[in-house]
């Protein structure tokens, strides 16, 4: 599966976003509604998400340095995980703290169609952005479900945007819930419990993102598809007879390391190990082509040194499936 993808979804996404935000906090300014003023801090931290997703986009594009010999593909990662955790939190810790004033202390809605009027609008906009980040991740998840691609993906910017917009839609139904009941018994406390369920929603979304994107910094392996393709691309049965050992790494979204000892003759000479490595190197490369960097090392098999490699690689394969 690509790791590309996601602009369009994330450019699509900020502008909703923007002027959903504005529109958001004219209408509490005339209604006084907690739901409206939790809404558009929600709106404004989205507007950040996407803004940090762009930056971290472009930043993972530097060309690799003397300190930074692998490049900065990772810095993708970083941003999604500021995003998760600084910018989501906020916005649901200030949520779920409005909600609690507005119970508390509650007052009146005034011009109670200002917050409607905003949040009808805010459900067309959000749906747009919304059905844009599900036809792009469509083009890139193959017939993974849902929850898998989530889970799966490499990239982070088009998880991230799902579940944004996502939670952004789930949270303008509970803001017009809030409104509308507390319009129709007339009591302000509704939108206040509107509020909290808000602040909920976004403090749950900003764990799974949380969850997710460490599992990405931490590092791990390429997709059981590819791999299996790296598998079958090394191994020609002639020169390179089998592999004794492997590890694969995602540097970045578009960018594998693949590390691996490999079986050779004990009969070949220096240059035809040479030139089998180097014959390996391409088809691996042609078969799984963000494998851009690949580390190969010649050895003669033996038994023992398979066994302790097969039995590693098996404890790597049973953390991968639980993952």
């Amino acid at each position: 599966m690509s790791a590309s993808g996601g602009t369009k979804a994330i450019v699509a996404a900020l502008g909703a976003n923007l002027s959903i935000a504005v529109a958001k906090f004219v209408a509490f300014a005339f209604s006084g509604s907690s739901s409206m003023l939790a809404e558009g801090v929600h709106s404004v931290a989205d507007s950040g998400n996407q803004a940090l997703l762009l930056l971290g986009r472009k930043r993972s594009e530097r060309a690799a340095s003397e300190e930074h010999p692998f490049g900065y593909g990772r810095e993708r990662y970083i941003y999604a995980f500021l995003v998760s955790i600084v910018l989501f939190t906020v916005g649901g810790v200030f949520a779920l703290y409005e909600g609690y004033e507005k119970i508390t202390h509650p007052h009146d809605l005034d011009h109670w169609y200002w917050p409607v009027g905003v949040l009808v609008f805010a459900i067309i906009a959000e749906t747009f952005s919304f059905r844009t980040a599900i036809k792009e991740s469509n083009e890139v998840r193959g017939s993974r479900s849902w929850t898998s691609f989530v889970r799966r993906a490499k990239a982070p910017e088009l998880p991230v945007v799902l579940l944004e917009d996502l939670g952004a839609l789930v949270g303008l139904i509970l803001a017009l819930g809030g409104v509308g009941l507390a319009v129709l018994t007339g009591d302000p406390v509704w939108d206040g419990i509107g509020t909290m369920c808000i602040g909920v929603l976004l403090v749950a979304i900003a764990i799974v993102l949380a969850v997710e994107t460490k599992s990405l910094l931490l590092g791990e392996a390429a997709e059981p598809d590819a791999l299996v393709r790296i598998r079958e691309a090394l191994v020609d049965g002639e020169r390179v007879t089998r592999i004794i050992h492997m590890r694969t790494l995602h540097l970045g979204p578009e960018e594998l390391l693949v590390a691996a000892k490999i079986a050779v003759e004990s009969h070949e000479s220096a240059a035809e190990v040479a030139r089998a490595i180097d014959e390996a190197e391409k088809r691996v490369r042609e078969a799984v082509p963000i494998a851009r960097v690949i580390y190969l090392e010649p050895d003669i098999y033996r038994a023992d040194t398979v066994a302790g490699a097969d039995e590693a690689a098996g404890e790597a394969a049973g953390e991968a499936r639980t993952h």
